[in-house]
């Protein structure tokens, strides 16, 4: 693919939340496009969708439908990546997957742009999207790590209904018009009724922690080329429909002061420091839908660790936590080296 041209673009899932979301972001950011097609299941297929004012056919995922596609941004589960993705590879185009199945391959770059685009470049034609809690923690962490170091980090998420699919928001909304209408809300989606709930759980198991939890942390290591930092994380989700949240307590090489941490949050790419609490202003999940920024607020010391800093974000799980970053890496993929 060479830098100059319009990409033949395609987004496989392109029905499911997260790939109508790369459509609309790529809409958005107006990426250059000769072509684009969405391209989804057989049960899909002739279905329409949106990009803009554009309408497309949805085509079956086959051969035929990748052919020629020079990006291709996977959105529609592992399986599907790993089976298609080298195949778009193979043909000299470059797939953007935005699944866990090639994060932890030591082959494929896993990138975030604010943090290490350096690495992008490194790809074999497969390149991955990290997990929507590591993107907006890496953005956080990556500049607090130049300043001040690392020395270990205590996550706790608040992580939101979209995360785990369109039919998990459809069920909370369900779930939500029932009680009010004062019907026992029912739970077929998730283990439990997320409406008026926290579940610290819900996600597979891997012993005792959560598959959530380990991504988190084995991707927030590799994002930061940390591979021995410290971290620890619990992963929680709320009834909210979109923006994933996290309170982050962090151990740092060296002391800084609340103002010194802010003053470096607030000079890096992709984070805007809400921090106004006197005044009711911090990150909140209402506050980011539908915005690609990393809101991070409620900073202060942390006083129950040596050189602690602790801090609150809110990200748009769906678009910076997903798809607006496979947007930006396909964005510097097409710059010249």
């Amino acid at each position: 693919m060479q830098a100059q041209s319009a990409p033949v673009v395609a987004v496989v899932g392109a029905t499911g939340a997260a790939g109508g979301t790369v459509l609309r972001v790529l809409h958005e950011r107006a990426f250059p496009m000769a072509e684009l097609r969405a391209i989804a299941t057989e049960r899909s297929a002739g279905t329409r969708v949106h990009c803009g004012e554009a309408e497309l056919t949805v085509l079956r995922l086959d051969d035929a439908a990748l052919r020629g596609v020079d990006i291709a941004f996977f959105a529609a589960g592992g399986p599907t990546s790993r089976r298609h993705a080298p195949r778009v590879a193979a043909a000299g185009g470059i797939a953007v997957d935005k699944s866990s199945a090639f994060r932890m391959d030591p082959t494929v770059p896993l990138v975030v742009p604010e943090v290490n685009p350096q690495r992008l470049h490194d790809h074999q034609g497969i390149v991955a999207n990290p997990n929507c809690v590591a993107i907006p923690l890496t953005v956080a962490l990556a500049p607090l790590h130049r300043a001040f170091g690392l020395r270990q980090v205590t996550l706790a998420t608040y992580q939101a209904a979209s995360g785990a699919g369109r039919d998990l928001v459809e069920e909370l909304a369900a779930q939500e018009r029932d009680h009010a209408q004062g019907i026992t809300p029912s739970a077929r989606v998730y283990p439990h009724v997320l409406h008026g709930n926290v579940i610290p759980g819900g996600w597979a198991m891997d012993g005792a922690d959560t598959e959530e939890e380990l991504k988190v942390v084995a991707e927030t290591r590799r994002v930061l080329e940390l591979p021995e930092l410290r971290l620890s994380v619990t992963t929680v989700r709320v009834p909210v429909a979109i923006g994933h949240s996290g309170a982050v307590f962090v151990e740092l090489d060296r002391p800084a002061s609340a103002e010194e941490a802010r003053g470096v949050l607030s000079d890096a790419d992709g984070v805007v420091v809400v921090d106004e609490p006197e005044s009711q202003r911090y990150p909140m999940p209402a506050s980011v839908a539908g915005t690609d920024d990393v809101q991070v607020g409620r900073v202060r010391v942390d006083r129950g660790r040596e050189n602690g800093i602790a801090f609150f974000f809110s990200v748009d799980n769906l678009r910076k936590g997903a798809a607006t970053n496979a947007v930006q890496l396909a964005e510097l993929l097409r710059r010249p080296r």
